[in-house]
């Protein structure tokens, strides 16, 4: 399989995404990447052109570029061109660790969206205390959603979370102010009926924010909006605590002592929380596997989300749920 990787994204750009390319290439015999950017500059951090091919561009979506006029305008830039190369039935699959916003404008506007969903979901796997995770959508493509919307988030969670994550008949749950039937707004309470009738997926009801990282469910539905709200305040009480958790460990002699001996088990701590882990964010809901890494990845971070990627396409993500849609168990939709 080819996978197309917006080489020139994401704060470590070239050099950790090509040094992350390197190792997928070494672990996986039937990989084929396509690395868009600066030749020059990805070349030197190539030490094996080994089943890669570098496809050159010097322009670039930036951080701060608006998304689909970045998209629109930059037809060259490296995010544009891997995108296109899927469009083109060049590669099977595309990465970018750059701006979110002009990938999900991309992933839409280029390779376009699957038949019979009427928006696209963006789904990272947050970590749990049993160092499982959970796969939550949506993290921020659509601001604003319909009860139809997160009743179809919710047979793409569980496709992935089922085929990708091998996770035998997945447990997805509706984000929500309470765990009780009627509990929340207009929008929670028209998207539990609608999951609650449909026969696609494994619904269990409304969980809490409280109960996320306790294992309670396997995909987490939501709107874009509320999920990406929720994402950065765990992102941000996960630093805060590891950083009260330091300085009070550095805090006097034998505190410092107690870390010394507590070093080996906290850091196992961290790594059971480190997102990266789990690869990036899929964009669910396009017409070829699209994933985000996040923007600080480092070299094991692109592996992992060049693992991911190539999961999703051995297991033909799209495809499955394409026959899922098909099969009417849903109900209506927009398209």
């Amino acid at each position: 399989m080819k996978i197309a990787i917006d080489a020139m994204g994401g704060d470590n750009a070239p050099k950790e995404i090509v040094l992350g390319v390197m190792r997928a290439i070494a672990q996986f015999k039937d990989l084929e990447v396509l690395l868009f950017g600066d030749e020059k500059q990805i070349l030197e951090f190539l030490t094996d052109k080994t089943r890669v091919e570098i496809i050159h561009t010097d322009e670039k979506i930036e951080s701060d570029d608006e998304p689909v006029r970045a998209v629109k305008r930059k037809k060259n830039s490296s995010m544009v061109l891997a995108a296109q190369a899927v469009k083109d039935g060049l590669a099977d699959a595309c990465i970018s660790a750059g701006n979110t916003g002009a990938l999900m404008s991309t992933g839409l506007f280029v390779i376009g969206r699957i038949k019979g969903i009427d928006r696209p979901a963006l789904a990272p796997t947050l970590p749990t205390i049993s160092g499982k995770g959970f796969v939550m959508l949506d993290l921020g493509a659509n601001s604003e959603a319909k009860p139809e919307h997160l009743l179809q988030f919710g047979l793409m969670g569980s496709v992935y979370a089922e085929n990708v994550r091998k996770i035998e008949r997945p447990r997805i749950g509706l984000l929500n102010i309470g765990t009780e039937e009627t509990k929340g707004n207009e929008l929670t309470k028209k998207a539990f009926a609608l999951m609650k009738e449909q026969t696609a997926y494994n619904f269990i009801g409304n969980i809490e924010a409280r109960d996320l990282l306790m294992d309670v469910a396997d995909v987490v539905v939501t709107d874009g909006f509320t999920g990406n709200m929720v994402l950065k305040s765990l992102e941000g009480t996960g630093a805060a605590f590891f950083s009260m958790l330091k300085m009070s460990l550095m805090n006097g002699f034998k505190n410092k002592l107690a870390a010394g001996v507590l070093k080996k088990d906290l850091l196992e701590l961290k790594a059971k929380m480190d997102y990266s882990e789990y690869g990036g964010a899929c964009l669910f809901g396009v017409s070829a596997p699209v994933i985000k890494a996040h923007g600080s990845s480092n070299a094991h971070g692109i592996f992992t989300t060049i693992r991911q990627a190539r999961d999703m396409v051995q297991k033909d993500m799209v495809g499955t749920i394409k026959a899922e849609i098909d099969k009417g168990n849903l109900g209506g939709s927009e398209s």
